[in-house]
This record gives structure tokens, sequence and C-alpha cells, in this order.
């Protein structure tokens, strides 16, 4: 038989490249009209952005998520927005990657973080809570395992002496919202980049452009 000529790791191969493992995407933040546009809640934001380049419909609600699902660059993909607000955001996630049974190196979370400047993005394939309490419910829920990716989205610095809890749940200025903007469109390509070539590639080129972005905006004010 003509099967017979191939070796029959070539099959495993092939049944791999057909059958990609799917990705769950969570999107941090808090939920109702009082929080949109906020600091906070820029995780949510790259999820509408995400969903709306790829015509995922966000309709439905499924582990105290708002929660959608779609194949992109033929992988599939699960898109989730906590309901549950910022500090308990793991009380969603953990029971949306058990559901579905994700080894946590295919949960991306996407979260705001005061250390990067507002529109410098990162990809982490791990890490710490970084005092960020949505990540540290994610962590707590996932049994403390910190093993899983994440794509931080700057949000600057709140100035003077200004209580960061303040600054989070603000709304960025026009400056501020122009560089969110277009890190937003930044990272719909990386994310696209991460279901076609994987995560570690995509972190690779992705983080070194950002690197750049990085020098170039510290020092501009926002």
């Amino acid at each position: 038989m003509l099967l017979s000529r191939f070796p029959k790791r070539c099959f495993c191969t092939a049944a791999a490249l057909y059958n990609p493992r799917p990705w769950l995407f969570v999107g941090l933040g808090n939920p109702g009209d009082k929080f949109m546009g906020t600091r906070h809640n820029v995780g949510f934001e790259l999820i509408d952005a995400f969903a709306k380049s790829e015509g995922i419909s966000m309709d439905s609600v499924h582990c105290k998520a708002i929660f959608g699902k779609g194949f992109v660059s033929g992988a599939p993909v699960f898109l989730a927005k906590p309901q549950t607000y910022m500090n308990l955001s793991g009380e969603s996630s953990g029971p949306l990657a058990a559901y579905y049974k994700l080894p946590l190196n295919r949960v991306l979370v996407f979260h705001d973080d005061m250390d990067l400047p507002c529109g410098v993005l990162r990809l982490h394939p791990m890490g710490n809570h970084g005092r960020h309490n949505g990540l540290k419910s994610v962590i707590y829920h996932f049994r403390g395992n910190r093993e899983f990716p994440r794509l931080r989205i700057g949000i600057g610095r709140p100035p003077g002496q200004m209580d960061p809890k303040a600054f989070v749940l603000q709304k960025f200025n026009a400056r501020a919202r122009e560089r969110i903007d277009a890190a937003l469109e930044e990272g719909v390509d990386a994310l696209k980049e991460v279901l076609s070539k994987g995560f570690t590639e995509t972190a690779r080129c992705f983080n070194t452009v950002q690197k750049y972005k990085h020098i170039r905006l510290q020092t501009m004010p926002v």
C-alpha cells in the first residue's frame, strides 16, 4: 500500500498540523459602562479589537465571562472578558481553562501594566502578578501556577503622588488614547502571529520591536 511508504511519525505530525490545539485569550477589566475606556480596562479593549478584526461574536456568557469563539489561521480560539470585576478575575478564567481542559501555556491573559510606558506592549511566557490584583486572582485560581503567558499593555505611571487605584480607574487623555489605540492594533497583529507561528517565535520578534518603542516613548509625556 502507498501509505506503508511513510513512517508513522509523519501521520502524527500531519494530524498535529490539521488539528491545532486551541487557545484561550482572557482580557482583564471591570464590567459596566462606568469603567469603559478606563486604564484598567485595556484588556477588555484588546479582546474586543481582536474579536472585531476576526468577525468573532462576543454574544454569549460562559463561566462568568462574556464569551466568543472562532477559528483564526486554522486554530480554534476562545475569547473571554470576565464579568467578576478585576480583583476576582480568576473566578472566571480558572473554570474556563478547566472546562476546556487547556494546559496553562495555551491561556494568554491581557492586562494593563503601570511599569510600561503608555502604549508599549510585551509578551511574556510566565511571571509573577507584579502587584496586579487581577493577575493575583488568576494565579490563585490556577492553583498557584504562574506558568501562563501574558500580554502586558503599558498604561504609564500615575503623575505625582496620585493614588494608583484612582489612576487605573480614570479614562485616558487624548494623547494617551492615541497611543493606546495604536497599541491595540499592534496587539491584534501580535495575537494573529501567536496563532499562526506560535508564542515563542512571536514574542521574540514582537518584544524586540516594542523595546525600541519603549526607549522612544519613555521620556515623552502623555
